[in-house]
């Protein structure tokens, strides 16, 4: 059904919604549908960030563990 759309119905379409949205509104309504794509990239990138920085804790966490504990000297052993 929607595969015969073709571009005279979509500009039918994009005419029709002008005249009853005006053109004030559709103007705000793609400004908000712009700042909310890029809130969910912000997310998308900081949720990324994030997994990367946890496995990378994990990864620096297991190499510690791995490491043997470093030898502490005190001053009765100088003497």
């Amino acid at each position: 059904m929607l595969n015969n759309i073709g571009l005279p119905g979509l500009l039918l379409i994009a005419v029709v919604v002008l005249v009853l949205f005006g053109r004030g509104k559709i103007s705000s309504l793609m400004g908000e549908v712009g700042k909310g794509i890029t809130a969910f990239k912000k997310g998308v990138s900081d949720g990324t960030k994030e997994l990367e920085d946890g496995s990378d804790s994990v990864e620096h966490r297991q190499a510690r563990d791995e490491m043997p504990a470093p030898a502490v000297h005190t001053d009765k052993e100088k003497s």
